[in-house]
């Protein structure tokens, strides 16, 4: 599973002009699921960001996490974290899981993260979204988490 991770000052979704998640200080997560991805998956990547250290502690040092903070997280699918520009200027988008699976391990990485502690607001699987944000910092994070068996990532 692949994730973007933004810190924020505000981030906000929306569909057709109805915002569906909206949050203040905290993270952006854009998230990916890749073919040969479980559930085991998603659930390191939630644990792994909601103790990522990235936020400033009173020495500003990033030292404090998203569950320190008790920040909010805006979960938004995004399949095209998958994008493969390899072979040329189109990106390919295989290595993505395909959509019931996708949707599924989306689905249960927001169920996690919000098990852990932190506020989960969400996007929409699969729609045309708007995403609005403040970076703060800016601090962005590339996040992967893949299959215990390498193996999985090419099924």
């Amino acid at each position: 599973m692949r994730a973007l991770v933004q810190r924020v000052s505000r981030a906000s979704v929306t569909v057709a002009g109805e915002t569906l998640g909206a949050i203040g200080p905290g993270l952006l997560i854009l998230v990916c699921a890749m073919r040969g991805d479980t559930e085991a998956e998603a659930d390191r990547l939630a644990a792994k960001i909601a103790r990522l250290r990235i936020f400033r502690d009173g020495s500003d040092k990033m030292n404090l996490s998203l569950l320190d903070t008790g920040g909010a997280a805006l979960v938004v699918s995004q399949f095209t974290l998958a994008g493969d520009t390899s072979r040329g200027n189109r990106p390919g988008f295989s290595d993505a899981a395909a959509p019931e699976p996708g949707e599924r391990l989306y689905q249960h990485f927001s169920r996690t993260l919000a098990g852990l502690g932190p506020h989960v607001a969400n996007g929409q699987f699969g729609a045309d979204m708007a995403v609005e944000l403040v970076n703060d910092g800016p601090v962005t994070m590339w996040m992967e988490v893949a299959p215990k068996d390498p193996d999985l990532r090419t099924s």
